[in-house]
């Protein structure tokens, strides 16, 4: 069984930053990309970054420049480093690892439960 677990989440004011973190535990063979993706209220889910393995990364065009993703593959865990933080980025964020329990089993997306990220004075 795989467990993701997010942590860092909370109220921030807005310019501020957070930083969120995210392990990956359990019966993992190997992890080809971790990423984080939010969803605020109202709205659907959407992409903020992912990371692979050999530390590629994707953001979302609207995140660049205040948002940093970085990985520890050592400790099967993902961050996200948030800066600049503004009202809009309010929104519960999620982790995601796109992994292998096993040798030769495809690679299937695992979610964590999610983290309340709220920017307001």
């Amino acid at each position: 069984q795989v467990q993701l677990v997010e942590s860092g989440g909370g109220l921030v004011q807005p310019g501020g930053s957070l930083r969120l973190s995210c392990a990956a535990s359990g019966s993992i063979f190997s992890i080809n990309a971790m990423g984080w993706y939010r969803q605020a209220p109202g709205k659907q889910r959407e992409l903020v970054a992912t990371i692979t393995s050999g530390s590629s990364t994707v953001y979302a065009d609207s995140l660049k420049g205040r948002f940093t993703i970085s990985r520890d593959n050592a400790k099967n865990t993902v961050y996200l480093q948030m800066n600049s933080l503004a009202p809009e980025d309010t929104a519960v964020y999620y982790c995601n690892a796109h992994l292998s329990v096993r040798r030769w089993s495809l690679p299937t997306d695992y979610w964590g439960q999610g983290t309340q990220v709220t920017v307001s004075s």
